[in-house]
């Protein structure tokens, strides 16, 4: 591409976490850097460093203090980073509760749904107080054959403020690729919806959800979650609709866990055989995703970002 299409000016450059961050670490460390590369090549060249700079920097709630920042750096997959410390991701993804939109969904057929921050830490709340009443505790997995909506990420914020470990698939998926997923992994909840829009059309799902609620025997029970509130001849195999699964608990409780406890299940494709499991750890997660944001996209509380994708994807 031989056209620039946008440059940054230098009250833009200035102003930026990237920047911030470079200072960070230039007054931490007696540096001189006033450049991407400079930092960029730092972080390779030193990357114990710059990661527990970034974790300073980052203001991350944890709990405690790391002995070391890693064990062995060159050793991947299974090098142990930031041994010592606790946190919860739900906590910090939950650490703002005012009035300003968390979540602003706007479906296909136009109906949007806004929901504050204090809002969304209220129904986290109850959601997670319900699930903790069932019996689900740390290291429990999860699952949610969902379409991209406000309550998937409630789910997932719920499941893992207690510890337990999301992972999801999307309603387009074929039962067979949902059970070759979730069999791996031995659910005990399963969050469904009852249909979705795709296209102008509504896309039912109640038959897929009823096959694939049959044959998890490690499920204990399943949840859904009405589409447009129609409630009428869509409960199965004793599922729970999602209002009437919400307790009135106002109150969280995080569970602590170490920096590379599972956070997320993932796949590979599937193409060669079943699909592989990937799992992602809470700190890792985290750290990753709060350096991809505020230093490469400079992200900021007051902005927004757009997410157009099925729950299939990470």
């Amino acid at each position: 591409m031989s056209k620039i299409m946008w440059n940054p000016n230098d009250a833009n450059i200035k102003a930026s976490q990237m920047m911030q961050f470079i200072n960070f670490v230039n007054e931490k460390f007696n540096f001189s850097f006033n450049e991407y590369d400079d930092i960029y090549n730092w972080s390779i060249n030193e990357s114990e460093d710059f990661w527990e700079c970034f974790l300073q920097f980052s203001n991350i709630s944890y709990k405690g203090d790391f002995t070391q920042v890693v064990d062995d750096i060159n050793k991947m997959p299974g090098a142990k980073w930031f041994s010592g410390i606790k946190l919860n991701f739900a906590e910090n993804l939950l650490k703002h509760r005012d009035g300003k939109i968390a979540i602003h969904f706007y479906g296909e057929d136009e109906k949007q749904i806004r929901i504050s921050y204090s809002e969304l830490y209220v129904l986290v709340s109850r959601l997670a107080a319900s699930m903790r009443k069932m019996g689900i505790q740390k290291n429990d997995r999860v699952v949610g054959f969902m379409p991209n909506i406000p309550e998937t990420i409630i789910a997932m914020l719920a499941t893992t403020s207690i510890g337990a470990i999301w992972s999801s698939c999307s309603p387009d998926f074929g039962i067979k690729g949902v059970l070759d997923r979730f069999n791996q992994i031995s659910p005990k909840l399963i969050f469904t919806s009852s249909a979705y829009l795709y296209n102008g059309k509504k896309i039912n799902c109640m038959e897929k959800n009823n096959q694939i609620i049959s044959k998890l025997p490690s499920l204990k029970n399943s949840v859904i979650i009405p589409f447009q509130n129609e409630e009428n001849n869509i409960l199965m195999n004793d599922s729970i609709l999602w209002d009437n699964f919400l307790s009135d608990c106002k109150e969280m409780e995080f569970e602590q866990v170490p920096f590379d406890h599972p956070l997320y299940i993932m796949y590979s494709s599937g193409t060669t055989g079943l699909p592989k499991s990937i799992v992602h750890s809470v700190g890792g997660t985290l750290l990753q995703h709060m350096k991809e944001l505020r230093l490469h996209v400079d992200l900021n509380k007051q902005d927004k970002i757009f997410y157009y994708t099925t729950c299939g994807w990470m």
